[in-house]
């Protein structure tokens, strides 16, 4: 006798859900994306736009009728005698800054990061160290005004060394002007660059210099074989992004100097400020903010490259 097995009641199917078409699929990100792409396009590509256009024209915004002038702006803006002295004065403001933030931020990281200070005295350190950092622009210009004035601390304390005769005018001699702001940009701006080398440093595992203690180096040829290397994609990245922010440094050079004495502080931000709210030469400004927007392209390039290799 045979036992029959029992029939399986076979699975119902179920209707699937209808699938989305592929284009409203591809359109979701897009949707979410949108507020964002608008205020980009908004704030930042139709500016940029309307400035470029404007760079190829005459007499623009002043009057209804401008004229198309082709590289003439161009042309007006890179014999200018102003533009050249504001174009080197930035080279140097630029490349002294950076210098100075890289050796005072890393000399205070390796600080920071040393063992043989106790973790309260690094924090005092810490503190101390950032303070710069957390005054905006333009408190830190009112600061250094009052304190490099003729009658001010700095030359109270350099005459009370005997280190001058007289009060010395920092921000309105011709020949001291540009290093003096330049000062300040860099007291203002090496905390990020120690908070950055400070985060690097920590992530740089002790093998390294076990391994290379136990070679037989010194704590020079460490630093050289083993801290540089392991920092330089943080270096890199840091140097090209302190380029760009100190290329378009303003509100401390506009709040300290003007641009002046006689053209010795004038930046290629300061410069392209005059020409558009000062000669209302909007053309000239356009073709000078045009030029400026090239030169942070090219530092911007070679950002994004160090970020790909990294």
């Amino acid at each position: 006798m045979t036992l029959l097995a029992p029939k399986t009641a076979e699975p119902v199917e179920q209707a699937a859900p209808p699938k989305r078409s592929t284009l409203a699929r591809r359109l979701v990100p897009y949707g979410y994306l949108s507020p964002t792409l608008i205020l980009i396009v908004v704030l930042m590509v139709v500016p940029i736009v309307m400035v470029i256009s404007y760079s190829f024209r005459d007499n623009v915004i002043v009057q209804d009728n401008s004229v198309f002038a082709g590289l003439a702006n161009y042309t007006k803006v890179l014999t200018d005698p102003d533009f050249l002295a504001a174009l080197k004065n930035t080279a140097v403001f630029i490349t002294v800054s950076m210098a100075a933030h890289l050796v005072l931020g890393l000399t205070f990281a390796m600080m920071l990061n040393t063992q043989l200070l106790s973790g309260v005295t690094k924090a005092v350190f810490r503190i101390v160290y950032i303070l710069p950092w957390l005054f905006t622009i333009a408190v830190v210009a009112v600061i250094w005004r009052m304190l490099l004035d003729p009658s001010g601390v700095v030359n109270y304390v350099l005459h009370t060394l005997g280190l001058i005769n007289e009060g010395v005018n920092w921000l309105g001699d011709p020949g001291k002007a540009l290093w003096a702001v330049t000062f300040i940009n860099i007291w203002s701006g090496y905390p990020f660059f120690m908070i950055s080398l400070l985060a690097g440093l920590q992530g740089i595992p002790n093998d390294l210099y076990e391994a290379a203690a136990v070679d037989g180096t010194n704590w020079f040829q460490r630093f050289l074989h083993v801290t540089l290397p392991q920092l330089r994609p943080v270096i890199i990245s840091m140097a090209v992004l302190d380029l760009i922010w100190t290329s378009q440094q303003f509100a401390l050079i506009w709040m300290t100097t003007g641009g002046g004495p006689l053209n010795t502080t004038e930046m290629l931000s300061t410069y392209t400020y005059k020409q558009a709210f000062s000669e209302y030469e909007f053309a000239t400004a356009s073709a000078a903010a045009v030029l400026v927007l090239l030169i942070t392209m090219v530092l911007a390039f070679f950002y994004v490259r160090s970020q790909r290799e990294r």
